[in-house]
């Protein structure tokens, strides 16, 4: 019987994920909304970074913002 209540109980969990709810576009904002995106891990480590920047500092990153915000967008400053 505990098997089948553990199960049970990882399959809410993951049918409850953040990442479920997350847009798949970034929200607008103006020029000064910073985008908190996760990036990867520096070599040598497995914790991931957060970087907060706005979408002209994401672009010199090379990043497009809208593209990359469902699977590594966290949250909005501003």
């Amino acid at each position: 019987m505990a098997p089948i209540t553990l199960f049970a109980a990882l399959s809410a969990l993951t049918l409850s994920s953040p990442n479920a709810e997350r847009p798949a576009e970034a929200p607008k904002g103006d020029a000064a909304t910073r985008y908190c995106m996760n990036i990867e891990a520096v070599t040598g480590t497995r914790i991931e970074r957060l970087k907060c920047w706005t979408r002209a500092e994401w672009k010199n990153q090379g990043v497009d913002v809208d593209e990359a915000w469902g699977e590594e967008g966290v949250k909005v400053i501003g």
